[in-house]
């Protein structure tokens, strides 16, 4: 997989995004918008990992928004959040039964964030989709993308000179870039919004004085 600019710039943005929240947490551990903000940087910087760290870091991600929900149940960006971490991992189990229990556990938190912010849209649309994520699942499993995926986890590991597994791994590397973009592209959106708020830009300079001729 190549990386083009804008990847390069979304991996600094989010990889100071993670350091920034980590430095917070340090001071304020309860701060529950900070480790929602920490796992949402987690879950973009997992799409430019290999299969085995992506899924390290989902599930970094995944422990952090239960302990953000620990501090505040009703956090409802965690909850939707939370449902974006067990859909991408559900996607990359091969068993059908235990993917499909990560999409019913994504279901889950779906619907408690719709409950606590009714009035989303990128909620019930998060909601509609993964009542069809079972089905797509099975797609991939049967046009071979999930065996794809594991030859793409194989792959991570020590480097050979093959060239023939470089193709493999850069094939594998591509799909699993495509299923990751596809499924959590908004939550990169919600934790540039909670970043930027939190971090708001420095004022601009103040015009210069008139000038008198």
């Amino acid at each position: 997989m190549d990386l083009q600019q804008n990847d390069f710039d979304r991996i600094l943005f989010f990889e100071h995004a993670r350091k920034t929240s980590e430095a917070t947490y340090t001071k304020n551990p309860l701060d529950a918008g900070n480790l929602t903000r920490w796992a949402g940087a987690l879950l973009e910087l997992s799409q430019f990992q290999n299969v085995v760290e992506a899924n390290k870091m989902i599930q970094d991600a995944i422990s952090k928004l239960e302990e953000a929900l620990s501090i505040n149940p009703k956090k409802h960006d965690a909850l939707w959040c939370l449902g974006n971490a067990h859909t991408t991992r559900a996607f990359f189990n091969p068993d059908q039964n235990e993917a499909n229990h990560g999409f019913d556990k994504a279901s889950l938190y779906f619907q408690q964030a719709l409950d606590e912010d009714p009035g989303n849209e990128v909620y019930r649309k998060s909601l509609e989709v993964a009542a069809k994520a079972p089905q797509l699942h099975l797609e991939f499993q049967k046009h071979g993308f999930g065996q794809q995926v594991m030859e793409a986890a194989a792959a991570a590991g020590p480097s050979t000179s093959s060239g023939a597994k470089a193709t493999k791994k850069s094939k594998s590397s591509d799909l699993k870039y495509d299923i990751f973009g596809w499924i959590i592209l908004a939550v990169g959106i919600v934790a540039w919004l909670g970043f930027a708020k939190s971090h708001p830009p420095p004022p601009p300079p103040p015009p210069p004085p008139p000038r008198f001729s």
